[in-house]
Formats: structure tokens, C-alpha cells, sequence
């Protein structure tokens, strides 16, 4: 009998160990778990010591994973196989994944490195008090020229584009918005318009201006800049940055009469699991020290008016990427049009893809 009782003992406590044990291994794992944050961003823009010097100081570890488009952002986070603590949407996204209920309220309590933040890059109309983000890095729509061929004045106007100089040599990134904002901008329209008259007048003028097209693309201007293959191209200040930066004969002009202001800012999508690492990485990014650093190894212009001070004056005083406060007054940001003109820039668009040819 005390030798039964003694192995029902001894199975007891071997279950017991063994739940014991289980139940250890699962708190273990949700401590490890506690400790990771999943970053969702566009390719190569953080600079990676960064993240090195975020995981040191904090004990945290980044799980950095990258996409090439908001749309195929937007798509992943809503399908939800990943919980994302942290994603970089544009503007317009922004709009759009509020309208779904993708985001997290920010508590600007924990933040309080965002007082760095310019109010120039605060309030804007995609998120009113940045009750969702926080910005990341801004910059411009314009124009890329090789001053072996040309000079800043034959492109310092969305009119000169249609120029007949140009005849088979500009390069437009590849965007709806873009290029029928071109066509609204050259009429002194609003980039974001609903007007369906004015709609039909850019694609009428635009038609002509197809035929100064030597391509529309999306990273192969950089290439054929850079080589020279190339002589001017309607880009973004971000993708000029980096073409001047291997070519010294290149220059970025921001037209007169009006461009796009374009953002990229920090969200916390709604499935995040680990929302404190998340408010502790941004307000980490917006410590001036490191927006500077983040700012100089990108080549982006960043928001955070006291990385300034830490930055070069050969980049902060170059009006090709910190445009004036007079430039800036005539910029406007892409709004979430809903999909009636969406689908309608996109046909115009899509026409006009299709006219040159």
C-alpha cells in the first residue's frame, strides 16, 4: 500500500513538474514575445545603427520587415497574419486606413520627444492633431535635370514641360496622381480635384505633353539619370537626393506654381501586441540626435526642427530639398479622393498611358 501511494505520489508530482515547467516556458516565451517590436517599412529607409543602437539601449529587438508600395502595405496589414507594432504609410494612406479602422489612437503622453516636430509638418489635413502619426520624413514632387543639356529656368515651370525641346526626353514616375497633377498644377488647379471639368482639361493638355515622354517608370530613373542614359525626369525629392548624390551634373528644381508635398509618418497599426516597444521606438526616432542621423544616411528631409542643428549646412540650406516657407505655401498634400476619383484619375491616367502610344 506505502508503495503505491508512494507512486501515486511520485506521478503527481511528475505532472506537476511537467504543468509547472509548461506553464514557465509559456511566461518565458511571452517575455521574449513582450520584447519584440515588428516594424513594417518601404526598403532602405532607416538607417540600420539605428536600429542596433534602439535594441542596446532598450533591451528590445526589431523584427524589420519591408514593402515597395502602400497598397501592398495596406493589403498585408489587413489581412492581419502579422501584427505589425509599427508601419510607415504616405499621406493619403494614412486617410485611408483611418477610414478602415486599421489605427491606434496615439497617447501623445508618451511621446514627448514630439514637441522636436515642426509645426509646418503637424495638422495636416490626412490627420487632423496627428491623433494616428507621427512624421517620419517630407518632401517634394519636381523636376531632375543634367546641366550638361539644360539649366534650372527651362524647368522651373510645369508649362515649360511641354516645351518641343523635350520631344522624346523626360522620364515621369510612374503615378496617377502625379502625372495628372501635372496637368492640374500647369492649369493652377488643385491637385486634389474633384472637378470633373477640370479633370477632362488636364487630360486634354496632357495629351501633348505624352509625347515629350521618353518613359514613365518608377526605379529605373535613377539608373538612366545617374548613367546619363537620361537628361531630365519628374521625380521625388527623396529618389533626387539620392541620383545627385552619384552625379554631380544633376540638380532638383521644385516647380513655380505649385507641387505635391508628400509624407511618410510612423502609425501603430491596430493588431500591434506590443504597443509600449512601439511608443518607445518612435520616441526614440524623434530624438534630434537621431532624426539627424537617420536624416543624413537616408537623404530625406526630416520634420524634426532640432535635428536641424545637428545637420550639415550644405543640407539644410539646400533649397532643393528645404524649400522656402513662400515654396512651401503653394504645396499641397494628396488626399484620399474616394473611389469614384480614384478610379477616375486612374482611367484618365491609364488613357493617357496609352494615347503616346
Amino acid at each position: 500500500m506505502r508503495r503505491l501511494q508512494a507512486l501515486l505520489l511520485g506521478i503527481v508530482a511528475i505532472i506537476l513538474l511537467l504543468t509547472g515547467g509548461a506553464w514557465f516556458l509559456n511566461q518565458s516565451d511571452g517575455a521574449k514575445g513582450s520584447k519584440i517590436i515588428n516594424m513594417y517599412n518601404w526598403g532602405d529607409y532607416i538607417d540600420p545603427k539605428l536600429i542596433t543602437k534602439f535594441e542596446k539601449q532598450t533591451g528590445y529587438k526589431i523584427n524589420y520587415e519591408t514593402f515597395d508600395s502602400n497598397e501592398a502595405m495596406l493589403t498585408k496589414i489587413k489581412q492581419g497574419g502579422t501584427s505589425y507594432d509599427l508601419a510607415v504609410p504616405s499621406d493619403y494612406m494614412i486617410q485611408k486606413m483611418k477610414k478602415a479602422h486599421l489605427l491606434k489612437p496615439l497617447d501623445q503622453s508618451k511621446l514627448p520627444n514630439l514637441k522636436y516636430i515642426s509645426k509646418d509638418f503637424l495638422d495636416q489635413p490626412f490627420d487632423r492633431h496627428n491623433r494616428y502619426s507621427v512624421p517620419y520624413f517630407w518632401g517634394t514632387l519636381g523636376v531632375v535635370y543634367n546641366d550638361k543639356y539644360y539649366q534650372a529656368s527651362d524647368v522651373n515651370s510645369w508649362n515649360k514641360l511641354w516645351n518641343p525641346k523635350f520631344k522624346g526626353q523626360i522620364m515621369f514616375v510612374d503615378g496617377a496622381r502625379e502625372f495628372m497633377g501635372i496637368g492640374l498644377a500647369s492649369l493652377g488647379y488643385s491637385l486634389n480635384s474633384k472637378n470633373d471639368a477640370q479633370l477632362n482639361q488636364a487630360y486634354n493638355k496632357l495629351k501633348s505633353l505624352t509625347f515629350n515622354a521618353k518613359a514613365i517608370v518608377s526605379d529605373e530613373i535613377k539608373m538612366y539619370m545617374e548613367n546619363e542614359e537620361s537628361k531630365v525626369a519628374v521625380t521625388y525629392s527623396g529618389e533626387a537626393s539620392e541620383m545627385l548624390s552619384e552625379n554631380s551634373h544633376l540638380h532638383y528644381v521644385v516647380p513655380n506654381g505649385g507641387t505635391n508635398l508628400w509624407f511618410d509618418n510612423i502609425v501603430i497599426p491596430k493588431t500591434s501586441k506590443n504597443t509600449k516597444g512601439a511608443y518607445a521606438f518612435i520616441n526614440f526616432m524623434l530624438d534630434p540626435k537621431n532624426a539627424a542621423q537617420n536624416a543624413e544616411y537616408i537623404g530625406y528631409a526630416t520634420p524634426n526642427k532640432k535635428a536641424l542643428a545637428y545637420l550639415p549646412k550644405s543640407i539644410t540650406n539646400d533649397r532643393q530639398f528645404y524649400p522656402s516657407q513662400k515654396q512651401m505655401a503653394q504645396m499641397e498634400v494628396y488626399e484620399d479622393l474616394g473611389q469614384k476619383y480614384i478610379e477616375k484619375y486612374n482611367d484618365l491616367y491609364l488613357e493617357l498611358k496609352m494615347y503616346r502610344r
